[in-house]
């Protein structure tokens, strides 16, 4: 439950993000990819959000078959997964078709 809380709220702070940059932000939430990046009709790139337990070997699969497509695919992972998330993408032979992004929430307490 809060993995799933976590992964929208990333979700929707790259849309809002993002919308500055590229005409169309959309989002796809029952489906893969999590959000789209178009300008004039023309999708530029996928953006995939990870979390801590969905990063998986199946879940690599997915990810061969998104950068097969030909359109940019962008991974937006936990910054403390992204050594695993490059080895797998190493270990899938596509770690140079797929941008890897990482997030962290991080709360100061005085």
């Amino acid at each position: 439950m809060n993995e799933k809380l976590l992964h929208d709220l990333i979700v929707d702070y790259l849309k809002q993000k993002l919308s500055n940059e590229y005409n169309e932000v959309k989002t796809n939430p029952e489906g893969t990819p999590d959000l789209t990046l178009s300008n004039h009709g023309l999708i530029l790139a996928m953006l995939e959000v990870e979390t801590e337990h969905t990063i998986t070997a199946e879940k690599a699969e997915k990810w061969k078959e998104m950068a097969e497509s030909g359109t940019k695919l962008i991974l937006m992972v936990p910054k403390n997964s992204k050594i695993r998330v490059t080895e797998l993408l190493w270990q899938k032979g596509i770690a140079d078709k797929i941008s890897v992004g990482s997030y962290d929430i991080v709360i100061n307490m005085p």
